[in-house]
């Protein structure tokens, strides 16, 4: 196997794990030949050492543009520097934490927002009418102008809309974690 020796930790490695100065980034290049002067572009740098002046260029840029890095910005240069990801799936972490009524909520407004839910609603809907103006002529249970079908109506409102929110407020939760995870990619 064919192998060299990195300049800057003097340990030896296979060629494949190694790159050539002259391949490197310019200004990556020249916060390497701050540290060691005599680098060149002929000499072999590690992956390990090209990722700590990696890590090192990022908190430049940072810096230059005066601004704060956070820590979700810390965690990306460090996981830059080890050469790892730190995105990981959501999807199963974010529906372990649900509890029995989120689960509840989530369903019902996936429900209660789908043409499946308009077409059964509006069948009661005629239903109720009909059965009242036609089948129940003498005495209808809710005669026009349907007044108990007003208040089912208005019920069903007032209940469904919290539940909605509640569901669209935890998905607007998981849409900020997954943007958080697309930026750590």
């Amino acid at each position: 196997m064919n192998t060299a020796t990195c300049f800057i930790s003097k340990k030896k490695f296979p060629v494949a794990e190694l790159y050539k100065g002259r391949f490197l980034k310019k200004e990556i290049l020249d916060l390497i030949r701050k540290d060691f002067p005599d680098f060149t572009d002929n000499e072999y740098i590690s992956i390990e050492s090209l990722n700590e002046y990696r890590k090192k260029y990022m908190a430049k840029l940072l810096k230059q543009e005066n601004i704060e890095i956070s820590e979700m910005e810390q965690q990306v240069i460090e996981s830059i520097a080890k050469n790892e990801l730190l995105s990981k799936d959501l999807e199963e972490e974010l529906s372990k934490d649900l509890t029995h009524g989120q689960r509840v909520a989530d369903r019902i407004a996936s429900f209660g927002g789908s043409w499946t839910f308009i077409g059964f609603f509006f069948l009661f809907l005629l239903l109720w009418m009909a059965i009242n103006i036609f089948v129940l002529v003498k005495k209808p249970f809710d005669p026009y102008p349907f007044i108990l079908l007003n208040l089912i109506l208005s019920c069903l409102a007032a209940i469904q809309a919290p539940v909605i929110m509640m569901s669209q407020n935890r998905k607007e939760e998981k849409d900020r974690k997954r943007s958080q995870n697309d930026y750590k990619r």
